[in-house]
C-alpha cells in the first residue's frame, strides 16, 4: 500500500455447506461479490468470519483460497489473534507470505480471566512487528476482555514500527477514537471503527478515516465515509440516515448472521449455515433483514441472480 488506507474495509463472512463443511468457491464468490461492492479492502478469518469455530487447517485453507482468488485486486487483511504468540506470529508471517496487505489483531486473551499484564501485551505485538513488514491493526473489543488504554495504543504506535492501524469498537468509540488521534499524532496511520457502522457518524466526528463493517452492504455505506472525507458532511449525514434501520438491525437482532443470511438470498452462497453454538436467527429476524435489505437495494442481494 503507497498511500495509507481509508475508506470500507468490510469483513468476508465464511461460507459453509448445509452440512457444515467449508464452502471453498462460496469463499470465492463472497470475494467476487465484496469487490464488486467497491470495497477498499476485505478483512478475513475476523469474528464475523467466525474464526472462533475454525480448525487451524480451515484457516489455512481459507487464507490461500481468499488471497489466491482476491488476487491483488484489493488489500487484503488477516486476522492473526490467539493467545500464543508463538502462534501469533507465524499466523502473521504466513498471512504476508501469501500476500496479504496487512494483519490484524486483538491483545491475547483466553476468556475474561486470562489476560496479559500490559507489558505482555505490547511484547506480543512486537514480536509480530518484528516477524513481518507489513502493517498491523489493533482491534480494540470487548470481545477480548482486556483493556488498551490510549496511553498503550499510543505507546505501541511510537515505539513498535509496524503497529500503525487501529480498530476501535468499544463502548464510546468516539471519545476514544479523539483521543488516540490527539496523543498519538502522526503516529495514528488508519483510524477506524467497526460494530457495523452503527456509530460511525459520531466517529468520523472524531477523526476515523474509514470503517470496518460486515459484508452484507458495503455499497450502501461507503458513500457515508467518501463524502464525509470529501467534506460534504450533510450528504454523509443523509446516507447515514437511510442506512440506519438495516444497520441498526444488524448490530442488534442479528450480528455476524446478516450478512451470510443477505448473501444467500442473492445467491452469492448457497448456505447461511452458522457452526453450533451458534444458533441460525428466527424467520421473524430473517424477515424484517430481507425486508430492509430489498429497501435500500443492496447488491449482495441481486449479485448472483
Amino acid at each position: 500500500m503507497k498511500q495509507p488506507l481509508t475508506g470500507i474495509l468490510p469483513v468476508a463472512p465464511t461460507p459453509f455447506h448445509d452440512d457444515g463443511r467449508v464452502d471453498e468457491d462460496g469463499m470465492r464468490r463472497v470475494i467476487d461479490c465484496m469487490i464488486d461492492q467497491g470495497v477498499d479492502a476485505i478483512c478475513i478469518l475476523a469474528n464475523y468470519s467466525e474464526q472462533f469455530v475454525l480448525s487451524d487447517d480451515e484457516r489455512a485453507l481459507l487464507m490461500k483460497v481468499s488471497l489466491e482468488h482476491a488476487a491483488g485486486r484489493v488489500p487484503m487483511i488477516v486476522t492473526i489473534s490467539h493467545f500464543s504468540t508463538d502462534i501469533v506470529v507465524k499466523r502473521a508471517k504466513d498471512a504476508e507470505t501469501l500476500g496479504a496487505s496487512m494483519v490484524m489483531m486483538m491483545p491475547p486473551y483466553h476468556g475474561v480471566g486470562l489476560v496479559p499484564a500490559p507489558t505482555g501485551i505490547y511484547e506480543q505485538f512486537k514480536a509480530v512487528s518484528d516477524a513481518i513488514s507489513i502493517p498491523i491493526m489493533v482491534q480494540d473489543a470487548p470481545l477480548s476482555g482486556a483493556p488498551l488504554p490510549v496511553d498503550l495504543l499510543c505507546k505501541m504506535a511510537r515505539e513498535i514500527e509496524n503497529v500503525s492501524y487501529f480498530k476501535i469498537e468499544v463502548p464510546f468509540a468516539a471519545d476514544k477514537l479523539a483521543a488516540l488521534i490527539e496523543q498519538g499524532g502522526k503516529d495514528i496511520v488508519g483510524p477506524f471503527d467497526g460494530e457495523e457502522a452503527v456509530t460511525l457518524l459520531a466517529d468520523l466526528d472524531a477523526g476515523a478515516t474509514g470503517t470496518m463493517t460486515s459484508a452484507m452492504f458495503p455499497d450502501k455505506i461507503k458513500p457515508i465515509v467518501t463524502e464525509y472525507l470529501a467534506g460534504n458532511k450533510d450528504a454523509a449525514l443523509d446516507h447515514w440516515k437511510h442506512c440506519m434501520p438495516l444497520i441498526n438491525h444488524e448490530n442488534r437482532q442479528c450480528g455476524l448472521r446478516a450478512a451470510k443470511t443477505v448473501m444467500k438470498e442473492g445467491g452469492v452462497i448457497k448456505s447461511d449455515f452458522v457452526r453450533h453454538p451458534l444458533k441460525p436467527m428466527s424467520d421473524r429476524t430473517k424477515a424484517r433483514l430481507i425486508g430492509l435489505a430489498s429497501e435500500l437495494d443492496v447488491l449482495a442481494l441481486k449479485w448472483g441472480k
